[in-house]
């Protein structure tokens, strides 16, 4: 029992590390696109990933994790006949599901082009990424065959593999086919989702292969199986992967709402011609930069998801309630002032990232989703732990609706344009997070501390910010005289941002917003040496 759940916990650690190193890499893909598509460029991009996305998550139907669930089960029992059923019933179910959803946006493309995004240049972006779907389907049954035997390294080496190629191709074609106009470069960096399909599933079919003969020797030792019914299989397939497909669906779908209404709208705007390239500002260029923080809020606050699985496991109330608190808050006191800053320096973080300052105006609204957002995952993870990961779904379908009707309205206003979908994007996460707190507390008997999670952050996060404005403008007046416009941005952007962090950290310590177990809860060896470091100087209250 202890080596397993050691296996289990180094196969949760390499699978988070290879997701963030994953994540990273397509950050970077989004920034070489962006300077090389320009605004339009990666509009014609964007309009075809939300509509691959969702129906990818479709097509799997949350398949892979719980064909992982019930191999897991299988294997304990030694059952290997078992779990090779189990797995060969969800690959065809998979790979079925798969090719029809990639004919379908092959055969709907030229309709989707035409009358969803009024855009003809969109249609081989969409053509070029349908394979796509077919391919990561069955890499992704693959994938959960391998994760119920906790063997993660499959896995984690299908996603490397598929990262790299997918970067590798999308940016030859872009290359290799922008001087014959901005729809071929945009369907070859759609059609790198193909490449990197291709790549992740032939790595994990050698893997597969090689480890198949083991497998079946274990099956023909095997004395005797139970019997597996084919109609009780899919039931317990559906059952389990319902509630994952739902969850997973929250953020492809709200990137679809986007695709599906703003380029509409801007042209009620009368912005026929900019519509493209604003789309692009709002997803290609802000999308990802307010991915970022995101991405890290929740890797900080992520270890407290088994923390609450535990505390509940052991029936212990005070504790459940306690871990509860500390997640909440250690969410905001990294949310707020990310959000304040990246508000703050929206135009300049553009241009230096992006070289397109204009994108600066959805970023500046989308910034201050970044507190929502954050939260809301954060409290998902807290409902996942409680056991109950329906609520967050419908309290996002809640929060969808309101984006749906801001979107609606302000995107079509011709002063507000492209930014009416960013404050949409902001209320509706708004609604789904205030949403999770009052369910997360209300099952828990947790209270929210206001002070500590929202006064003194915000307050740390004013005076950080004043610190921001004049370090940036400081540095960037003395740096202009010796480097480029743009390599002054920089210099002005990363040591305002560094400057700025290290203040609101001494400032959260000196308003005793942090705490000394707080300090504790830091990877390896940094948490107890930077609490010993804060005693000693006398930053740290308590």
């Amino acid at each position: 029992m202890t080596n397993s759940k050691s296996n289990f916990v180094k196969g949760a650690a390499i699978l988070a590390f290879t997701g963030l190193i994953v994540k990273f890499i397509g950050f970077f893909l989004k920034i070489i696109l962006g300077r090389i598509l320009g605004d339009e460029g990666i509009g014609l991009y964007m309009y075809a990933y939300p509509i691959y996305s969702t129906l990818l998550i479709i097509a799997t139907a949350g398949i892979p994790i719980a064909v992982s669930k019930l191999v897991a089960e299988k294997m304990t029992l030694d059952d290997y006949h078992g779990a090779m059923k189990i797995f060969k019933v969800s690959f065809c179910i998979i790979m079925l599901t798969g090719l029809l959803f990639s004919v379908s946006l092959a055969l709907g493309a030229g309709f989707l082009a035409e009358n969803v995004f009024k855009d003809d240049r969109t249609f081989l972006p969409l053509l070029s990424i349908s394979p796509a779907i077919f391919l990561v389907t069955i890499m992704a049954a693959l994938r959960g065959f391998f994760q119920g035997q906790q063997n993660m390294i499959p896995t984690a080496s299908s996603q490397l593999a598929e990262q790299f190629f997918r970067v590798a191709v999308s940016i030859g074609l872009v290359y290799l086919l922008i001087p014959r106009g901005l729809e071929y470069a945009a369907a070859g960096a759609t059609f790198g989702a193909v490449a990197g399909a291709l790549g992740g599933l032939g790595t994990i079919l050698l893997i597969y292969f090689k480890k198949r003969q083991n497998f079946y020797h274990h099956m023909k030792n095997q004395e005797s199986s139970p019997p597996l019914h084919l109609k009780d299989t899919m039931y317990r397939i559906g059952t389990l992967a319902a509630p994952i497909m739902a969850g997973s669906m929250i953020i492809p779908l709200t990137n679809l709402i986007d695709t599906l209404i703003v380029p509409h709208r801007l042209l009620q705007a009368g912005l026929e011609h900019e519509s493209t390239a604003l789309f692009g500002q709002l997803l290609g260029f802000a999308g990802s930069i307010i991915h970022i923080p995101t991405m890290l809020g929740i890797a900080l606050t992520m270890t407290m998801v088994p923390a609450i699985s535990e505390a509940k496991a052991l029936g212990n109330e005070t504790l459940v309630r306690h871990r509860v608190e500390t997640s909440q808050r250690l969410a905001l006191l990294f949310a707020i002032p990310a959000a304040a800053g990246i508000a703050l320096l929206s135009g300049n973080i553009t241009l230096m990232i992006f070289d397109h300052e204009a994108a600066g105006y959805p970023l500046s609204i989308l910034a201050w989703s970044v507190i929502f957002s954050i939260t809301y995952k954060n409290t998902t993870g807290i409902h996942q732990g409680l056991g109950m990961p329906v609520i967050p779904v419908k309290n996002m379908f809640l929060g969808g609706l309101v984006k749906i009707i801001i979107t609606w309205f302000l995107t079509a206003v011709p002063s507000v344009n492209i930014g009416g979908a960013a404050i949409g994007t902001v209320a509706g996460f708004t609604v789904a997070a205030l949403l999770n707190i009052h369910s997360a507390n209300k099952l828990t008997g947790a209270r929210l501390d206001f002070l500590n999670s929202i006064l003194k952050p915000l307050f740390a996060s004013a005076l950080m910010s004043l610190l921001v404005y004049f370090t940036y403008y400081g540095v960037e007046q003395v740096a202009v005289r010796f480097l480029s416009a743009q390599l002054a941005n920089a210099a002005g952007v990363l040591s305002s941002v560094i400057l700025g962090g290290l203040f609101y950290a001494v400032l959260l310590i000196l308003t005793g917003a942090v705490k000394k177990h707080d300090l504790q809860l830091l990877p390896g060896r940094y948490g107890d040496k930077l609490s010993r470091w804060a005693e000693k100087t006398g930053l740290l209250k308590s």
